[in-house]
Protein backbone atom coordinates (compact mmCIF):
# COMPACT_ATOMS: atom_id res chain seq x y z
CA UNK A 1 0.00 0.00 0.00
CA UNK A 2 1.41 3.42 -0.88
CA UNK A 3 1.30 6.42 1.40
CA UNK A 4 0.72 10.11 0.89
CA UNK A 5 2.97 12.88 2.19
CA UNK A 6 1.18 12.67 5.54
CA UNK A 7 2.01 8.94 5.78
CA UNK A 8 -1.62 7.90 5.63
CA UNK A 9 -2.44 4.91 3.46
CA UNK A 10 -3.97 5.67 0.08
CA UNK A 11 -7.05 3.68 -0.70
CA UNK A 12 -6.52 1.49 -3.74
CA UNK A 13 -9.35 -0.33 -5.45
CA UNK A 14 -9.34 -4.05 -4.73
CA UNK A 15 -8.11 -6.35 -7.49
CA UNK A 16 -10.90 -8.13 -9.27
CA UNK A 17 -10.29 -11.79 -10.03
CA UNK A 18 -10.82 -12.62 -13.69
CA UNK A 19 -9.87 -15.14 -16.32
CA UNK A 20 -7.62 -12.56 -17.97
CA UNK A 21 -5.79 -11.93 -14.70
CA UNK A 22 -5.11 -15.66 -14.26
CA UNK A 23 -3.78 -15.90 -17.81
CA UNK A 24 -1.60 -12.81 -17.43
CA UNK A 25 -0.22 -14.01 -14.10
CA UNK A 26 0.83 -17.37 -15.53
CA UNK A 27 2.20 -15.71 -18.66
CA UNK A 28 4.23 -13.28 -16.55
CA UNK A 29 5.72 -16.15 -14.59
CA UNK A 30 6.58 -17.99 -17.80
CA UNK A 31 8.19 -14.87 -19.29
CA UNK A 32 10.22 -14.32 -16.12
CA UNK A 33 11.37 -17.94 -16.16
CA UNK A 34 12.51 -17.57 -19.76
CA UNK A 35 14.55 -14.48 -18.89
CA UNK A 36 12.31 -12.18 -20.93
CA UNK A 37 11.55 -9.97 -17.93
CA UNK A 38 13.41 -9.45 -14.65
CA UNK A 39 12.28 -11.21 -11.50
CA UNK A 40 11.14 -9.23 -8.42
CA UNK A 41 14.81 -8.82 -7.43
CA UNK A 42 15.37 -7.15 -10.83
CA UNK A 43 17.54 -10.07 -11.99
CA UNK A 44 17.29 -11.98 -15.24
CA UNK A 45 17.27 -15.72 -14.59
CA UNK A 46 16.33 -18.61 -16.86
CA UNK A 47 14.65 -21.75 -15.56
CA UNK A 48 13.38 -23.81 -18.49
CA UNK A 49 11.55 -26.27 -16.24
CA UNK A 50 9.46 -23.55 -14.59
CA UNK A 51 8.86 -21.84 -17.94
CA UNK A 52 7.64 -25.10 -19.51
CA UNK A 53 5.46 -25.79 -16.44
CA UNK A 54 3.75 -22.39 -16.69
CA UNK A 55 3.20 -22.78 -20.43
CA UNK A 56 1.76 -26.24 -19.78
CA UNK A 57 -0.57 -24.78 -17.13
CA UNK A 58 -1.81 -22.24 -19.66
CA UNK A 59 -2.34 -25.01 -22.20
CA UNK A 60 -4.37 -27.06 -19.69
CA UNK A 61 -6.41 -23.96 -18.83
CA UNK A 62 -6.99 -23.32 -22.54
CA UNK A 63 -8.10 -26.91 -23.14
CA UNK A 64 -10.35 -27.10 -20.07
CA UNK A 65 -12.11 -23.81 -20.84
CA UNK A 66 -12.67 -24.54 -24.54
CA UNK A 67 -16.13 -23.38 -25.69
CA UNK A 68 -16.67 -21.58 -22.38
CA UNK A 69 -14.85 -18.29 -23.02
CA UNK A 70 -15.77 -14.99 -24.57
CA UNK A 71 -14.13 -14.31 -27.92
CA UNK A 72 -11.81 -11.81 -26.21
CA UNK A 73 -10.75 -14.35 -23.56
CA UNK A 74 -10.22 -17.04 -26.19
CA UNK A 75 -8.15 -14.67 -28.30
CA UNK A 76 -6.05 -13.67 -25.30
CA UNK A 77 -5.17 -17.20 -24.23
CA UNK A 78 -4.64 -18.39 -27.82
CA UNK A 79 -2.23 -15.53 -28.54
CA UNK A 80 -0.34 -15.82 -25.26
CA UNK A 81 0.12 -19.60 -25.45
CA UNK A 82 1.29 -19.40 -29.06
CA UNK A 83 3.68 -16.53 -28.31
CA UNK A 84 5.18 -18.19 -25.22
CA UNK A 85 5.61 -21.52 -27.01
CA UNK A 86 7.46 -19.81 -29.88
CA UNK A 87 9.73 -17.94 -27.46
CA UNK A 88 10.37 -21.12 -25.45
CA UNK A 89 11.57 -22.92 -28.59
CA UNK A 90 14.06 -20.10 -29.18
CA UNK A 91 15.64 -20.49 -25.72
CA UNK A 92 19.24 -21.68 -25.73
Amino acid sequence: MSTTQNDTPEMQPPLEASFSLIVMSLASSAAMSMGLTPNPDNKIEIDKNIARFNIDLLTVLKDKTKNNLTSEEQGLIDHIVQDLQAKFIQLK
